[in-house]
């Protein structure tokens, strides 16, 4: 019998549904696994044993019976509450909605992923748990703010993982990693007991090895199922400008050959606004974290964080009443588009993921830090609060 965490997500599902596959051994080969992999990638902050055979033992048989998964660390649980990567609890023990979907599908909470420090970052390199390393080589950055959650579904530790996404941090570290990242539409699931509460950008997200495993685990995080469309009949729209400049030549290569081979059709548009998104989304998520951070917490926080909650401070009122403004506008124009064409189609991140000890982009136009250039590419639908996923991974020779 095949290795119960070479398995995918459905396999493992299926597996103990049939009885082929004990769950109390699945259970236990997920956290050997952890532990074997976990040194070097620093992708789990912490497992839970004790809780995680209690929660087994009162699963109810859903569509996720037995099966592990992981949570990001911004998700209270009912024996943790969230750190979302710093040094202490900032959120209350309580079961967050998230949990309590994944709790009635049946699903085993293992373990909390590793993240950027409070989600500021796209990189993963600051974390009280150290750096989240990619699975294909470990000199290499695995991404944020779920690069934990990417790192530990591309590694084989866990089939499925639960992280965030308030600016690409579900999308950017899955493209990185080679996996399938997932946000979800705003507002589409509870949101108590999660640090992204107070946000109007953040969203609940799946990371899972491929499209079928995300639509599984995206079923029982929305407790719903998903409707079954006829993609052929698809039309996609591509806006050059700014999604396709300034990319690695590879990750455009590579996108431009999955569109072509994909046969959808498509069409070139333009949305007039899209090149202020990174402007509103700083402006306008600097203004929200800066009422979510203990004052006390700051001097135990990273100086780059340090550095954006005092800037998050300093937004004057008339500027975050004209970014909304701008956001509304964007919104509407969007909607034009959409009806136009029933996805749209960019890079999840311009280029692949660097090294840990040279976090920038080398793109046409030169050196890049990699936040902005990230920020760029994926703000969008956070901006307007639909749902987005980064399916093609963007790992090469270069970082793998």
């Amino acid at each position: 019998m095949t290795h119960p965490q070479d398995m995918c997500l459905r396999e493992q599902a299926l597996a103990v549904a049939s009885g082929e596959l004990d769950p109390e051994k699945l259970l236990v080969a997920t956290l050997e696994r952890i532990e074997e992999r976990n040194v070097s990638l620093r992708a789990v902050a912490a497992t839970f044993p004790r809780e995680s055979r209690a929660m087994l033992a009162r699963a109810p048989r859903g569509p996720l019976y037995g099966v592990p998964v992981t949570m990001k660390d911004m998700y209270s649980l009912p024996w943790r509450g969230y750190r979302n990567g710093t040094v202490r609890e900032l959120g209350r023990p309580v079961a967050s909605g998230a949990f309590r979907r994944l709790r009635d599908a049946g699903a085993v909470v293992i373990g909390v992923d590793n993240q950027h420090e409070l989600g500021l970052g796209t990189t993963g390199l600051v974390s009280a748990y150290g750096v989240s390393a990619n699975p294909w080589n470990p000199a290499h950055l695995a991404g944020g703010s779920s690069g934990g959650s990417a790192a530990a579904v591309a590694a084989g530790m866990v089939g499925g993982a639960i992280g965030s996404d308030s600016g690409g941090s579900a999308r950017l570290p899955a493209a990185w990693c080679g996996a399938v990242g997932l946000k979800v539409t705003y507002g589409s699931l509870p949101y108590d007991g999660y640090n992204g509460a107070n946000s109007s950008f953040s969203g609940p997200g799946v990371l899972a090895r491929d499209s079928a495993d995300a639509r599984l685990l995206l079923e029982a995080l929305l407790a719903r199922p998903l409707p079954v469309e006829d993609v052929r009949a698809v039309r996609v729209g591509l806006i050059r400008r700014p999604y396709w400049d300034d990319l690695d030549p590879a990750v455009s290569t590579t996108c431009e050959s999955a569109l072509a081979t994909a046969g959808f059709a498509q069409r070139e548009l333009e949305l007039a606004l899209a090149a202020l998104g990174p402007s509103l989304f700083t402006v306008r998520a600097m203004a929200e974290l800066g009422v979510a951070v203990p004052r006390d917490l700051l001097p135990q926080l990273d100086p780059m964080t340090r550095a954006l909650i005092h800037y998050s401070a300093l937004q004057p009122a008339w500027r975050l009443a004209r970014a909304d403004r701008v956001r509304a506008g964007l919104r509407r124009d969007l909607a034009a588009v959409f009806a136009e064409c029933d996805v749209l189609a960019w890079p999840t991140s311009p280029g692949p993921a660097p090294a840990i000890d040279e976090p920038v982009f080398q793109l046409p136009s030169g050196p890049q830090p990699v936040d902005r250039a990230n920020i760029r590419q994926t703000v969008l639908a956070n901006l307007a609060g639909v749902p987005a996923v980064s399916r093609l991974s963007t790992v090469d020779e270069h970082s793998s």
